[in-house]
Parts: C-alpha cells; structure tokens; sequence
C-alpha cells in the first residue's frame, strides 16, 4: 500500500468522467492495489471518501469510510465501503444544504444541496453486485464521491457563493451551527 498524492483543484484529471472498469481489470493486481491504496490516502488524509481520479487514476472507483473522523466529528460512522462503476438515484425531491469540504479543494467549504434518500448501486472490490439505499448525512457522502467519477466537485454544486468560507472561519462561524443540523438529521434518518 502506498500514499498517493491527491489533485487539486484545477488539474484536468479531476474535470474528467472516469471510464468504467471491466470485471477483469477489478480483479487485476494493479487494480486491487489501487484499492488498498486510495484507502491508505484516504485514512492518511482524514478523508471520509475518495474516488480514484483524485490520485489521477480516471477511474470508476471510489472508497468512503467514516470511523470517528476528527475532520468530521459530526458525521456518524460507516463500514469501509468499495464502489466500483457507482451509480446513484434520488429516491426522494427532498433536499439538505450540506456543508462539505474536499481533500482536492484544500481548505475550502460550502453548502451544497444534496438529496436525502439515495439508491447507490454499484460493485464490490470483489465484482459483486452492491444495491442499497443511503440516507441522512450519509447519503450527501455518497454522492459527493460520486460526483468526482463524473468529473464535478462540490464547488460546482454550492447554490450561494456566499457561503463558502476557509476551514478556519467554518469552524470559527459556522461549525456549531451545521453541526446541530447535521445531528437533527442523523437523528431523523439514523445515518
């Protein structure tokens, strides 16, 4: 397993929709160690997800696991979960303003409106089928790292410009505040 450096924002990798991957190249050795290590980038990082483009692999694949993340204290916990060629479905028109930062948008957040109730389905690292729903505070994890697989970052979702802060003055001004609407909404939808 290895760190891999992330891009940032304005690298065209990060702008690009990854191609799907075969059954055949999942089960590569060179894929599998990709897996490995975009789950040791994304541990290293205090990431909650990453998706393969963000280490410049133009890719359909993805990670997301959140174990009490100091990043995101108030985001709840959920497994290590591979997705390979995702796809996600609004299950529901309602909508939360999620505020979200990205390990390729350094020290920069935003309010994003993401869907309550998602279907997310997709494969396992293994080539199995996945089909489940995601909902609550989770479900805006998924689809952010979904969206990069798609070329788009949350800052081309944020609605109002004005509420983009630094890290600094998220948690400064605004950190208590989303944090109380974020466990509302674990406590309604129980993720």
């Amino acid at each position: 397993m290895a760190i891999r450096k992330i891009a940032t924002l304005g690298h065209p990798v990060l702008r690009q929709v990854a191609r799907t991957l075969t059954r055949d190249e999942l089960a590569s050795p060179k894929v599998q160690a990709l897996i490995d290590d975009l789950i040791e980038t994304m541990r290293d990082a205090n990431g909650a997800g990453i998706a393969a483009n963000q280490v410049y692999e133009p890719v359909q694949l993805c990670v997301i696991h959140i174990q009490n993340n100091p990043r995101y204290p108030y985001k709840p916990n959920y497994p290590l979960t591979i997705l390979v060629n995702p796809e996600v479905t609004p299950l529901t028109d309602e909508t939360f303003d999620n505020n979200e930062g990205c390990l390729s948008v350094p020290n920069l957040r935003g309010q994003v409106p993401r869907f309550t109730h998602v279907r997310v389905r997709a494969w396992n690292r293994q080539g199995d089928d996945l089909d489940f729903e995601v909902k609550g505070l989770t479900a805006g994890t998924f689809q952010h790292e979904i969206d990069h697989l798609q070329g788009k970052l949350f800052v081309d979702r944020v609605t109002d410009t004005r509420t983009l802060s630094t890290w600094a003055d998220f948690e400064r001004f605004h950190l208590a505040g989303f944090a109380e609407r974020a466990r509302a909404l674990v406590a309604r939808y129980g993720s």
